[in-house]
């Protein structure tokens, strides 16, 4: 099971990849499209999103699992 998924751009397109996983799950002309679906990947498995720009750097991530910094109250 991974660990984490990530919303990335490469070679024109958009994809979702698991963690150490050398192939796309799936790709997608859009971000709001490849985002959706690794929320979906995130929620079924329970594992961290993370959501990359362009340029590669970390735009957004979201906890579907243990979150290790939950909330108080």
């Amino acid at each position: 099971m991974p660990r984490s998924v990530h919303v990335v751009y490469s070679q024109g397109e958009w994809k979702v990849r698991r963690e150490g996983s050398l192939r796309a799950t799936k790709v997608f002309e859009t971000k709001s499209d490849a985002v959706e679906y690794g929320k979906k990947i995130g929620r079924e498995n329970r594992v961290e999103l993370y959501i990359h720009k362009m340029d590669g750097r970390i735009s957004g991530r979201n906890s579907y699992g243990n979150d290790p910094f939950p909330p108080r109250g």
